[in-house]
């Protein structure tokens, strides 16, 4: 007779789900029927963090603009240390929020790029890129690929020690959508000063008409439950799109053909409780199968977002794997 091994349990500390359900019930509550999101009670609620020119907890913090009709701007994260040759790395991040949520002042992602400034370190650029379902597809990739045009063409804008020949792109859920996307558009068209060396990809918010394993076993899970990812992907989508546009599932029969692309390899974290793991495994296949480098990080015990919560040690040990990552593919171009 066989034993299984038992399934893991969800084990969180109180102050992390009593911040998860606020957080899934706020995102509920703004949600309109009509496909529209109450701005005003949602800005209420996100708690934003002003730039800081002085140095706090060891990293300063400057505002650009990009283009103020359509809001696009970035904070620059700065740590007060340095790499050993006196350089930087620039890693330009997309904060997650279904592409309707949240800003790089949001207090949580304020904090998830500081921390990853300092410990990296290196130069962070958090990029605010318009938001759905009033701007849809394909606003926020437009965005993001021109904030690196932006930087390609402006890089006095960031420090001095700033390397734009390794430059990373990353994003967690939403925001590693679009890092995705950026990539792509990039490895077509090419940049000038800035070399994309590398994409670091937490838990990318993926999809498709099928209904996954995952997405069935925890339908109703906090932030990323089946009712409310189907109602943001709506408010993204063109109208008249399904959940198997190129966008959403980005392995599957509409994704693009990247063997001739020089994309840049990708790690990719996945949460075993979280109910998009089966499209980001896709992901990662599709990847390696693409001929692309990619590595997969696996947190059986943790949720969707589970980074954005200090207080769990596995957040801690995200940060200290994406600063590997980072070492180990500069140590590789040398």
């Amino acid at each position: 007779m066989t034993s299984q091994t038992p399934e893991p349990k969800l084990l969180l500390p109180l102050k992390t789900r009593v911040a998860l359900s606020f957080l899934s019930a706020v995102t509920d509550f703004v949600r309109r029927s009509d496909g529209t999101v109450n701005r005003g009670f949602m800005n209420l609620l996100d708690y934003k963090v002003r730039s800081t020119a002085k140095s706090v907890n060891g990293v300063s913090t400057e505002d650009v603009t990009v283009d103020a009709n359509r809001n696009l701007w970035f904070r620059v994260f700065i740590p007060a240390a340095s790499s050993g040759d006196g350089v930087l790395p620039v890693v330009i991040f997309f904060h997650g929020g279904g592409f309707a949520f949240l800003s790089p002042d949001s207090f949580g992602y304020d904090a998830v790029c500081r921390r990853l400034c300092r410990r990296i370190p290196a130069v962070v650029v958090s990029v605010n890129y318009r938001r759905t379902p009033e701007h849809r597809f394909p606003s926020q990739y437009d965005d993001g690929e021109d904030v690196l045009r932006f930087l390609d063409k402006n890089p006095a804008v960031l420090p001095e020690n700033a390397d734009f020949s390794k430059c990373f792109l990353a994003g967690d859920s939403a925001g590693a959508n679009l890092a995705h996307q950026v990539a792509v558009r990039v490895a077509k068209s090419g940049l000038r000063e800035i070399r994309v060396v590398g994409l670091v990809s937490i838990q990318p918010w993926f999809g498709g008409e099928e209904r996954t394993a995952a997405e069935v076993k925890f339908e109703g899970a906090p932030l990323v439950s089946t009712s409310r990812t189907d109602w943001l992907w709506k408010a993204f989508l063109p109208e008249g799109s399904d959940r198997d546009h190129g966008a959403v599932n980005v392995s599957g029969a509409n994704s693009e053909d990247l063997s001739g692309l020089d994309y840049p390899d990708t790690l990719v974290f996945v949460g075993g409780f979280d109910p998009l793991q089966d499209w980001q495994r896709k992901y990662y296949e599709w990847l390696r199968k693409s001929g692309k480098k990619a590595q997969l990080i696996e947190y059986p015990n943790m949720i969707h977002a589970f980074y954005i919560f200090p207080e769990l040690p596995e957040s801690s040990q995200l940060i200290s794997q994406v600063k590997d990552f980072i070492t180990n593919r500069i140590s590789d171009l040398k």
